[in-house]
Parts: C-alpha cells; structure tokens; sequence
C-alpha cells in the first residue's frame, strides 16, 4: 500500500529543462505515482510534462492515470485553470505541490533591471500565491488538503544576488500565513527549503554562464556543503512524499531543510 493512495495531486514544474541530471518537480512525480497518487502535470512546456509522464508510465505501477496540462501561471487565468482541470478531471485535489522557479537575470541590488526584478517574483512568487488562492476554495469545502512549497536555503542565508532571495523569503512568510489561515479547515501547508541540488536549472545555466565543464560545477557546489555533495532531486522528493502524506497530517506552517547541513554554516 502507498502512502499516497487514492491521493489527487498536482504538480506544477512538473517538467524540466533539458539536462544531465532530474529537475525536482519530474522527481516528485514519480515519487508520487510510485506512492499510489493520480497526477495532474503542469508545465509551461507541454512537452517536458509529456516526457515525466513517459517516465512515469515506464516505471512499476505505471503513471497511475496522470494527465498533462501546458499552462504559464505567472497569469492568473491560468492557475484558474490548471484547478479547474485537476476538479472536472479528478473531482477534487489533494495535494498542490509548487515547485517551479527561476533565478535568471538576478543581480546585486544596484545592478538589477526592473524587468528582471518582476520576472523573477512572478514566476517564484505570485505564481504560488494564485495557484494557492484557488485551490484553497476546493479544499476548504472538503475540509482536506496538503500545500507544499518549495522555497530555497537562500532565502535563509546571505546571497549575492536580491530577487531569488527575496522571492524565496516571500514564499516561506506566504506559506506559514496560508498555514495558520487555514489549519481550521484541515489544510496543512509547507515548505521544502532545499539547498545545493544537482538538478538541470542549478547546474545547466553554471555551466553556460561560466565556461567550466560539468564536472567543475559540481565539484565547486560539492565542496560547499558540511556533508561533502550535493543532494539529488530525490532527496526534495521524498520529503515530499512526507509532507503530502497522512504521516505529517499533524505537521503545519514548517520549514525543512533538505540541504546537507548547508545552513548550518550560518553559526
């Protein structure tokens, strides 16, 4: 039996940007179906949630009837729709898990575009604001429903760069209110505050940005982490699996580190 059994979820960055190693959300889909839970996959790229879906299907237990939906949820008429889907598809939702993010155009704070500054807090911030602000309605009804977030150990420690810090400040201050607003209603939310992962978006734009193989990326992260390397897309996946379960069903409003040790480095 599955810890997610009969479980609705939907997964949002459900896809993933070509590369050497899994994206976070393709990994918790197939945690998920692995589970017992039935997925909605949503990405920008209807083709990259087509290909988790594939994985999925490969997998034992196959994709437990998984759908696909294409949608840019930096536009709220599209978080409307990916829970009107998850709802006329499946009949309710379960899980919402957030997990897409960007950090592309960051700067130190004198040096960063307006445009750049918005990009970045559409896609990490109010993206999970609107897909939470619809979901909640649904959930309340049934009085059920676990949120997660996946936020990032910058927004806990000193960073170069503004915006990814900030947007990701925001999401734990978010998620903690969503948290307490609607524990009532028997609705858990959370947040996945992962550091140095070996996942396409963390490693790809290094290797382009900075000219050094794919190897010396690695190794740089690697050696800034107390455990000595840096964690798979599994190791966010898993978590997860745990707070989407009924396992956590007492377990609200947290932050969880899946980082090595990293923050520990702040003293």
């Amino acid at each position: 039996m599955g810890r997610l059994d009969g479980k609705i979820a939907v997964i949002v960055g459900a896809g993933q940007q070509p590369g050497s190693s899994m994206g976070n959300g393709r990994a918790v889909a197939l945690r998920f179906a692995a589970e017992g839970a039935t997925c909605l996959l949503v990405d920008k790229e209807e083709s990259w949630a087509e290909d988790t879906r594939r994985l999925m299907a490969d997998a034992p237990g196959g994709d437990r009837g998984a759908r696909v939906h294409a949608a840019d949820v930096t536009h709220e008429a599209a978080c409307a729709g990916v829970i009107a889907e998850a709802l006329q598809r499946f009949g309710r939702i379960d899980i919402l898990h957030n997990n897409i993010g960007t950090s592309t155009g960051d700067r130190a704070t004198p040096d960063l575009s307006m445009e750049s500054w918005d990009k970045i807090m559409d896609v990490n911030l109010k993206s999970m604001f609107m897909l939470c602000k619809h979901a909640l309605p649904p959930m309340r009804e049934r009085r059920a429903g676990a949120i997660v977030n996946i936020s990032s150990t910058s927004s806990l420690s000193m960073r170069p760069t503004v915006a990814y810090k900030t947007s990701k400040g925001a999401i734990n201050t978010l998620t903690q209110h969503i948290a307490a607003e609607n524990a009532p209603f028997g609705i858990r939310a959370n947040v996945i505050v992962p550091g140095l992962i070996d996942t396409p978006m963390a490693i790809e734009r290094r290797v382009r940005e900075t000219g050094r193989s794919h190897d010396e990326v690695r190794g740089a992260r690697d050696a800034l982490v107390p455990m000595g390397f840096m964690g798979d897309a599994f190791d966010v996946a898993h978590a997860a699996v745990y707070l989407a379960s009924d396992e956590a069903r007492y377990v609200t409003g947290v932050l969880l580190p899946v980082d090595g040790g990293l923050l520990l480095k702040r003293g």
